[in-house]
């Protein structure tokens, strides 16, 4: 039987977004009822690219039309970025696991634990990638209806080579902005009359508080092994790997309820420039 290891690798390389969503699930149950041993795992067998469908477009970021909320087709195309993202998501914390899980800053006790939080996080962000696609689909749209970009794998993947650099970017850094915007995205749909799709980015925004405590934890116990201080290190991973990446206002309730305390970005706010670039525009 493959082991938790290359099982991430194959579901990491599978193009159908359903049968992702679908195979993470049953592999974070499988690992929860402790019937799949953990194994080894080489990181340079891991693909460079997850594995996406033919059908889905890629353009550039800059290619990706501002969403207004107001209209269906702006709620539409808002959903589509959000399940782009949350498919985004699966993959990340999968590779997280796949490439790091054996990592050297990570002590054998740790390991464990390690791969219990990465597999909740990716079983949290497949159902979080089915509920925004069923609602796609009850407003007459399917994933794959529009362009998508890839600027947030990307992002996370210029981080491949270190775990520290990894954690940085991106729960603390990437999923800690969807902290910021989703409850204005939440008001706007209210507004608008569309109270089904405000619950379900309700349930996405309570739960990614959750995934950023545990980018916080995992982060702050690598800075321990390295003899690092964790603000400090933060903020030299950001400049060095996303200069233009920290900009206000941020939403410092939900970024404390994460651990993730003012002390990390406090009077630190590079150029902006990273989040246009991710999919996360809208009026």
């Amino acid at each position: 039987m493959p082991d938790l290891l290359h099982r991430a690798e194959a579901i990491l390389r599978e193009c159908d977004p359903e049968q992702k969503a679908l195979q993470t699930r049953i592999l974070a149950e499988k690992w929860q009822n402790s019937t799949i041993r953990l194994g080894k795992q080489d990181a340079h067998h891991l693909p460079e690219t997850p594995g996406r469908p033919e059908y889905l477009q890629t353009v550039m970021p800059g290619a990706v039309p501002r969403r207004r909320i107001g209209t269906p087709e702006g709620r539409i195309a808002l959903l589509h970025a959000i399940a782009h993202i949350e498919l985004n998501a699966i993959d990340l914390a999968l590779d997280m696991l796949a490439r790091f899980s054996l990592d050297p800053a990570l002590t054998e006790k740790d390991r464990p634990s390690f791969v219990t939080d990465w597999l909740e996080v990716a079983d949290d962000e497949a159902r979080h990638f089915t509920m925004i696609t069923k609602r796609l689909m009850q407003l007459g749209s399917h994933y794959g209806a529009l362009g998508v970009h890839q600027g947030l794998w990307e992002a996370a993947h210029n981080t491949r080579n270190d775990l520290a650099a990894r954690l940085a970017i991106a729960p603390m850094l990437l999923e800690a902005r969807g902290l910021d915007v989703t409850p204005p995205m939440i008001e706007k749909l209210e507004r608008a009359g569309d109270e089904k799709s405000a619950a379900v980015l309700k349930v996405i925004f309570e739960e990614e508080i959750g995934h950023v405590a545990k980018g916080v934890r995992w982060f702050n116990a690598v800075c321990e092994t390295k003899g690092e201080t964790p603000q400090r290190h933060f903020q030299t991973l950001v400049k060095r790997y996303l200069p233009a990446g920290l900009r206000p206002p941020f939403n410092h309730e939900a970024r404390e309820r994460a651990g993730l305390s003012r002390l990390y970005y406090q009077n630190f706010s590079p150029d902006w420039g990273i989040y246009k670039n991710f999919g996360i525009k809208w009026d």
